[in-house]
């Protein structure tokens, strides 16, 4: 591509990352919003970042650059923010979407993972678990259980404001799990603040 051999890249995020094409004036972005999809806690501003990111490779040269980005939710905050190009009004709007539903920085999420190698095992535990949340203030149970992969399902547990330790594994364990007793062949673990609940 730098030496002129090639005119067209086809590439994952990869591409995105720190590579310089002074010749590279257009970009397309297929699929653009699928990120926004599943368990991600952080998928809207991963995915401004990451098509940011990838737009800044057109137009790098003399040579002016166009973005083309395919999605399927043109109003979605994070794609209105990639065309006006405005990363205030995007980083605002997204603290005040976590402000509003209890996220990190304002609260604390954990998920509490349910496995065994016995799949009707691993879910009837992870419904006994739900079943047997408490009620607390300022904290609750998001969804679930839910699949989370081969035999596993997730829990996800949200607090907020002074009760933050709720969803923190002391208070996981001793306001909830510590009290329920599951098969052996059942595995229970919390983790707080994950990243996604796939």
């Amino acid at each position: 591509m730098e030496a002129g051999d090639i005119d067209i890249v086809v590439g994952t995020q990869l591409v995105t990352k720190g590579y310089h094409f002074p010749n590279l004036t257009l970009v397309g972005v297929v699929d653009a919003d699928l990120g926004l999809d599943g368990g991600d806690l952080r998928a809207a501003e991963r995915t401004f970042q990451q098509i940011r990111q990838v737009s800044g490779r057109a137009g790098r040269g003399e040579k002016p650059g166009h973005v083309f980005i395919q999605t399927h939710s043109p109003g979605a905050q994070v794609m209105q923010a990639l065309i006006t190009g405005d990363a205030d009004a995007f980083y605002a709007a997204e603290t005040d979407a976590r402000k509003d539903a209890g996220a990190p920085p304002f609260g604390r999420y954990a998920a509490i993972v349910v496995s065994s190698e016995d799949q009707k095992c691993a879910h009837e535990t992870a419904k006994l678990v739900g079943r047997s949340a408490p009620e607390v203030e300022d904290a609750r149970l998001w969804a679930g259980p839910r699949p989370a992969g081969d035999a596993a399902w997730a829990a996800p547990v949200s607090a907020a404001g002074t009760r933050q330790a709720c969803a923190g594994r002391a208070g996981c364990d001793q306001e909830w799990l510590g009290k329920l007793d599951w098969p052996s062949k059942a595995r229970v673990t919390v983790d707080v603040d994950p990243y996604n609940f796939l």
